[in-house]
């Protein structure tokens, strides 16, 4: 961030000499803009080897909070990246008077060893003064914020000595599910880039990982009850998969950074590389009378199909811990399903006529009331509420479609239903050119309708 000085020729160089030193010694940097900020230009040096942090003595998190530990422990390297004992430089001490600075925190509730769900509390107030700094919150999740706008704060002169300004932080977040999707099917990423994409997530405060994990073209999650899902249907059996022990760990990352793991497995489409592994789950293609040797999406028709759906989401239960699931349900070709003869017949029995949008209604609502049975929230992409616009069961829709997508939050929140948008902030759409501008300037919640929270 720029600031511009007079060039006039009226204004005395002194003048120019004080405004620079002004703004040499404060850092607006805190990441997102917090709902308050107030800063003074009164700074204090820190000195690693004089910095701790402690739990305030009404604090109901204490020594032995894993989440708060752990953090105590990566936020101080990340304020000083570049410390290791004995590396301080000795003018630092000449050019400025040290003194202990101590970071105290302090929680209502305690929470260390559970999960962040969509109700966490991640409010906090941050107070900077001379030798201290106050953080206090409801949550631990909410400290893991402040922590983050602390570290933020510091910063290092020309001659490496670190300091931080006096100042006053309200913060909380304006919508409680912050998201990152990434796909690891169509490009498997390795586990270390998905902890680092953790750790990133983190820096800009999101609080939900998307896990599209498997689609057409891998299975790379290895299913206990399935095996063959990936040992058939991932790039590579051995080096392209994510083991049980893999999800864990991810799990347990984004937890102590106070990040939500959100799975998806994508059906009755986007599943080829399903079908590699559970023979008779894709509805086979004809071509005329007979079969053409392809397959198409999940078939929708036969109770194997049920019953393999619902021992997977069984196993997709235990495995992650966050009560939401996303079920898909978008892009669902009808054309293997016309062609095929079996489909039809039960098309006619069930009085879909040649509507194959309520083909696809019926399956979903089958799989949103298997995963309400296992106390899941399903989430949807914005196709199934396009079909099924007068919900049976309460889910959650996902906008991602381009177009007037306000129109689409209009009707999704009209009908009752909670949803998340993410038409606008597709990254991989650099079109026509790449402006980062376009992401910032979305304004979710412009549209008409009836009062939502600003939570969804």
């Amino acid at each position: 961030m720029s600031r511009s000085v007079s060039q006039s020729r009226q204004v005395r160089w002194c003048l120019i000499v004080a405004v620079v030193a002004v703004w040499v010694q404060q850092v607006d940097g805190v990441w997102p803009l917090p709902q308050q900020l107030h800063q003074s230009p009164d700074r204090d040096p820190l000195s690693p080897r004089l910095f701790s942090f402690t739990y305030g003595r009404d604090s109901a998190a204490q020594t032995g909070c894993s989440v708060l530990d752990a953090a105590f422990k990566r936020y101080f390297s990340i304020i000083f990246p570049d410390f290791t004992t004995g590396s301080e430089n000795v003018l630092q001490y000449m050019w400025s008077e040290h003194s202990p600075f101590v970071v105290s925190v302090s929680v209502k509730t305690r929470g260390c060893d559970g999960y962040p769900d969509e109700d966490s509390d991640e409010s906090y107030t941050l107070s900077v003064s001379e030798g201290q700094a106050v953080l206090r919150s409801v949550s631990v999740w909410g400290a893991l914020r402040g922590l983050e706008s602390f570290s933020q704060l510091v910063y290092q002169d020309d001659y490496g000595t670190y300091f931080i300004n006096k100042t006053e932080i309200v913060d909380f977040p304006r919508f409680a599910f912050r998201g990152l999707l990434l796909d690891t099917s169509r490009h498997y990423l390795p586990l270390h880039a998905i902890l680092k994409t953790l750790d990133a997530m983190a820096y800009s405060k999101l609080n939900v990982f998307h896990w599209h994990i498997v689609d057409d073209p891998s299975f790379p999650y290895q299913s206990r009850t399935f095996p063959d899902l990936s040992n058939k249907g991932a790039f590579h059996p051995f080096t392209h998969i994510y083991t049980p022990s893999d999800v864990m760990r991810v799990i347990e990352h984004a937890r102590m950074r106070g990040i939500r793991v959100v799975p998806e497995f994508d059906s009755p489409g986007h599943t080829q590389s399903w079908g590699k592994g559970q023979p008779g789950l894709l509805t086979p293609c004809y071509k005329g009378s007979v079969p053409s040797g392809s397959f198409g999406p999940v078939d929708p028709t036969v109770d194997t199909t049920y019953k393999f759906m619902e021992s997977l989401l069984k196993e997709v239960k235990f495995v992650f811990p966050d009560s939401y699931v996303h079920l898909g349900g978008d892009e669902v070709s009808f054309a293997c399903w016309q062609s095929n003869p079996n489909v039809r017949k039960f098309m006619e029995k069930m009085g879909f006529g040649k509507d194959f949008t309520k083909l696809e209604s019926f399956y979903m609502e089958s799989i949103m009331n298997m995963t309400a049975a296992l106390n899941k929230t399903s989430i949807v992409w914005q196709d199934v509420f396009d079909y099924h616009e007068r919900p049976r069961s309460k889910y959650v829709v996902e906008v991602w479609k381009q177009g007037c997508y306000l129109c689409k939050m209009r009707r999704v929140t009209k009908a009752g239903l909670k949803v998340i948008l993410a038409a606008p902030f597709y990254l991989d759409l650099p079109i026509p050119t790449h402006s980062w501008a376009r992401y910032y300037n979305v304004r979710p919640l412009a549209f008409r309708g009836q009062s939502i929270s600003a939570k969804h």
